[in-house]
């Protein structure tokens, strides 16, 4: 059976923890891919987030040079908030045979309770949670009583939001993304002071 690794996210920028993270998974994992989705229209996000066409291409770039990195447009083709369940279902239903390790966060974890449908969506794949240095926030009390596997990841402790808010003050950030992706956000004058994109 294959074994694909599913990794979604805002990605907004993807950063070298989350390369890493994917990369870890490829081979703690045994995986044969890890497909990375992007979210349209994230959820959970109270901030906007930068427009998909950005995020897709800072993927693309991020991803570039590992076949088995693949990026998947099911959630920015899909209207309305980006469900991970349906996201599930979806590709199950497209690649009935292969087997899905879902990678998420300890922060995710711990807030899984409060997913849609989180207990469906705990029946049809493996967790595979990451965890940063430092405190780890416990999975809460209902989502442990309910049956599901869990491979602990290790993750760099770097993110997104501290990416965002240095390339706001004018600092650099080559050292916690990838070089094409420092050179897109750049070009793209993401994430400066003002600017929405």
């Amino acid at each position: 059976m294959k074994r694909i690794g599913l990794f979604g996210g805002s990605f907004d920028p993807p950063h070298r923890a989350h390369v890493a993270l994917a990369a870890s998974a490829l081979v703690q994992l045994a995986l044969a891919e890890v497909r990375w989705i992007p979210a349209g229209q994230p959820w959970q996000k109270t901030r906007t987030v930068t427009p998909a066409q950005h995020r897709e291409a800072m993927v693309r770039l991020a991803i570039d040079g590992e076949p088995r990195f693949v990026l998947d447009r099911i959630e920015l083709d899909r209207a309305g908030p980006s469900y991970t369940l349906d996201t599930v279902r979806a590709l199950q239903a497209r690649e009935p045979g292969a087997e899905w390790v879902l990678l998420i966060g300890a922060d995710q974890y711990a807030g899984l309770h409060t997913w849609q449908d989180w207990r469906e969506l705990l029946a049809r794949v493996t967790l595979a949670v990451a965890n940063r240095p430092g405190l780890h926030p416990a999975p809460h009390a209902e989502v442990l009583r309910h049956p599901h596997r869990v491979v602990p990841l290790a993750m760099l402790d770097i993110s997104s939001t501290e990416i965002r808010a240095r390339v706001a003050r004018g600092a650099p950030i080559d050292d916690l993304v990838p070089p094409a992706v420092a050179r897109y956000i750049d070009l793209h004058t993401l994430y400066r002071e003002g600017n929405a994109r």
